[in-house]
């Protein structure tokens, strides 16, 4: 039989106090209600011999807080890169007191509805609604239910919902800077999408679109002209070894930005099919930061996905958005703002979170 738990009338009674002068001690209001220095002390060591937890149940419904987050994503929870989202948001949430509650819908619209009903239905202080991959998505009926965040994701249709997303953009710009600071000007290949913005894998891709404006944006403000894109139909090794040999049959390029290391792994091995070496006759970037570009030879440089600081941003969003509902503004009053970036045509606050550079060994300086 398990022992019973203690209550607060045990610590009151061991303290020799009223349960309501216990309940103003351990809830902080001793001072503030001129409780005497000797009761105060009273009630905390009974509380501590004790070992008394307050009731957390009983907590929320006096605070109307009930200390919970709901964390709902398609495939975070087991994805072994973006599982770091959920790492970060957990130890933002641990250090604010709260919990997370995780539930995966695996992609299925009907049981994302019911895990958010089971949210809301727990009275979860606030909702994260997270996707593996940046993607717009439909927002489900139902979210303003509680204070929510999208994170790595942005809204089909105009929503007064925050997103947290990666700053794409900055990052397609930090990529084509690496290889104009080592005196690429030339020969310049894009294998994944481009070289237009809506040359990107049928369905559309937010990483693809963005990481092509910034890509273009930094090379045509150097004046220098791409010399090539390269649709992947998937961005997966075949389909980057396959593209980047119908590339090496026509021409061979001084630099290559892969859109992500998974692509960047088939364009190594079609580049060591043909006898060239990386870095020596062709430099290499891509993005993702995937555990294998570190294993790659010579490693990748690559611009890093921020999995754990997007956790832990949308947390902090959602605690500004629940102290907002509090106040009594509700999620609206964020509409039009935007941190780190653009805004999401005027509606939620969109917060870009900087994506950074892995310098490893995957681009050569070239003469001038």
């Amino acid at each position: 039989m398990s022992p019973r738990r203690v209550t607060l009338a045990d610590v009151a009674k061991i303290a020799g106090v009223s349960p309501t002068t216990a309940s103003l001690v351990l809830s902080g209001r001793g001072r503030e209600l001129r409780i005497s220095q000797d009761v105060e002390q009273r009630v905390l060591k009974a509380a501590a011999e004790l070992q008394y937890r307050p009731n957390i149940v009983s907590v929320g419904l006096r605070t109307g807080t009930t200390r919970t987050i709901g964390f709902v994503s398609d495939t975070v929870a087991t994805s072994r890169l973006a599982g770091d989202m959920i790492k970060g948001a957990l130890e933002a949430a641990r250090e604010r007191g709260f919990m997370l509650f995780i539930g995966e819908t695996e992609g299925d619209a009907e049981l994302e509805r019911l895990l958010l009903q089971a949210m809301h239905d727990r009275q979860v202080d606030g909702i994260i609604l997270a996707s593996m991959y940046t993607r717009t998505i439909k927002v489900p009926k139902g979210m303003a239910a509680a204070p929510a965040v999208l994170l790595n994701a942005l809204p089909k249709q105009p929503s007064a919902l925050p997103s947290v997303i990666p700053d794409e953009i900055e990052a397609g710009r930090v990529a084509a800077r690496a290889l104009l600071d080592a005196g690429h000007r030339e020969g310049i290949h894009l294998i994944g999408a481009g070289p237009g913005r809506r040359n990107v894998p049928a369905g559309g891709s937010v990483a693809a679109v963005e990481r092509l404006i910034g890509i273009r944006e930094v090379l045509a403000e150097a004046g220098v002209k791409l010399a090539g894109g390269h649709v992947c139909a998937d961005w997966q090794p075949e389909y980057g070894l396959a593209v980047t040999r119908e590339l090496l049959k026509k021409e061979r390029p001084q630099a290559l930005i892969c859109f992500n290391d998974r692509v960047a792994l088939g364009a190594y091995q079609a580049l060591d099919d043909f006898g060239l070496k990386v870095p020596a006759d062709v430099s290499v970037v891509s993005f993702d930061d995937h555990p294998i570009a570190a294993w790659m030879r010579p490693q990748l440089t690559t611009v890093a996905l921020p999995h754990y600081e997007l956790g832990r941003k949308a947390v902090d969003v959602l605690f500004t958005e629940i102290g907002r509902d509090r106040d009594g503004d509700g999620a609206e009053g964020a509409a039009g703002k935007s941190s780190g970036g653009e805004s999401n045509g005027g509606e939620g606050a969109v917060h870009r979170v900087p994506m950074p550079i892995r310098l490893r060994e995957s681009v050569a300086s070239r003469d001038a």
